[in-house]
């Protein structure tokens, strides 16, 4: 039983922002380096690095030595792993349209592709690691995302009110979803030219006049073909998916959860991630990274969906966890004031971390003074205390 303090590693993916994270984690910036996302875990390709007896050690090192710091329930359910992976995301520019595999189909692709001898590292390789990715997120901002296929009333709508995609839409009534959506993916430059470019020359002028709304779906197709230099002579099956799928809209605070197969994409904003401990992303377009649509139509889940919201944490309540069906991994906010002490117990192996003002966390002896950005390991079983040194919130992820 025991506390640590904890430091994450930064990836520095071109999507990401510029500023947002070295300000958040008071980190030095370095001129044209971009800093998309923080992790903090123990994941194989960037793990934590952990404070012990004034020495730095890796968390994955740290937890081969000491798994019982995992908990009995973790290990006895997810073996000697932390099953989660906690990060701060600054999303400048679209991500991929992207999906993650179920634990069963994890499985079996990671054990394909190893037996193939596609290396770790090989760009095409499509399963890094055998383990699902359900993930939630809660908004550090205005937060822009794709999230599921839209119902088929809805799409229909959106298709038919737009006559470049009318035939889609008679198409659509025609087929089931899975079907239309293996069509569109596969579809080549003279078919997706018939159906954006009249919606691309239509809207080009309004888009640079800020006339557009990011509610509208011809709004991002056109910011996406900025963002990401998509010249309107290699269009990407990607942009036709603004029309298919849910643009959700969160409000700081707010979240949602994203479970295995279903399609999604970050837009825009900031945000805390939290999911299984993966980096298994099969890509469905709008990216220069390889995309397998055989492996993608494999997997992808075509049910229609209402987007459900997490709503924002009451501000008058102290401590809450974020409800979401994972059993991989729980989120739970904590709003401190100065000289306010919050007692906690450890159920399973904890990821402590900062958002806002100072806090000093103490177990027996051992006292951490933690700051805006810094993160602290906590072992199962380990009884302490949350102090609130100056005004703000952490967040902390374990089991739920």
């Amino acid at each position: 039983m025991g506390i640590y303090q904890l430091t994450g590693r930064v990836q520095h993916y071109v999507w990401g922002g510029k500023d947002y994270l070295p300000a958040l984690l008071g980190i030095k910036k370095e001129t044209e380096q971009y800093y998309a996302e923080w992790w903090l875990g123990a994941h194989v390709s960037a793990p934590s690095m952990l404070e012990m007896e004034g020495e730095a050690i890796s968390l994955l090192e740290f937890l081969a030595k000491n798994p019982t710091a995992l908990g009995e329930k973790s290990v006895s359910k997810f073996g000697t792993e932390l099953p989660y992976l906690l990060k701060i995301l600054d999303v400048a520019k679209p991500l991929s349209i992207q999906l993650h595999p179920t634990k069963k189909q994890a499985e079996v692709g990671f054990a394909q592709e190893n037996a193939q001898g596609v290396a770790l590292t090989d760009p095409t390789r499509t399963y890094k690691d055998n383990n699902h990715k359900p993930e939630m997120m809660i908004a550090l901002s205005d937060f822009w995302l794709l999230h599921g296929f839209k119902t088929k009333a809805a799409m229909l709508a959106t298709l038919n009110a737009r006559p470049s995609l009318q035939p889609l839409a008679a198409k659509l009534a025609q087929q089931a979803i899975h079907a239309f959506y293996a069509d569109i993916m596969q579809a080549d430059q003279a078919q997706l030219a018939q159906w954006l470019l009249p919606i691309i020359d239509e809207n080009q002028a309004k888009y640079a006049a800020n006339q557009l709304e990011p509610t509208n779906p011809d709004y991002w197709v056109l910011y996406t073909m900025e963002a990401m230099a998509i010249s309107p002579s290699k269009l990407d099956a990607g942009l036709v998916c603004f029309y298919l799928f849910n643009i959700v809209h969160l409000r700081e605070g707010e979240g949602i959860f994203q479970d295995a197969g279903i399609p999604h994409a970050y837009l825009r904003g900031q945000n805390i991630e939290l999911m299984a401990c993966s980096d298994n992303v099969i890509r469905g377009g709008l990216t220069p990274k390889h995309v397998d649509i055989q492996a993608l139509l494999a997997i992808i889940d075509c049910r229609e969906v209402v987007p459900e919201i997490i709503p924002v944490a009451p501000t008058q309540q102290a401590y809450i966890t974020y409800q979401t069906p994972a059993q991989d991994f729980s989120l739970s906010r904590f709003r401190y004031q100065v000289g306010q002490t919050q007692s906690c117990e450890a159920q399973s192996a904890q990821i402590l971390l900062v958002m806002k003002g100072k806090v000093t966390l103490s177990q027996g002896t051992t006292v951490l003074a933690l700051q805006q950005g810094q993160s602290a390991f906590i072992e199962s079983e380990t009884k302490y205390d949350i102090t609130g040194l100056e005004d703000g919130y952490c967040v902390i992820a374990a089991l739920p």
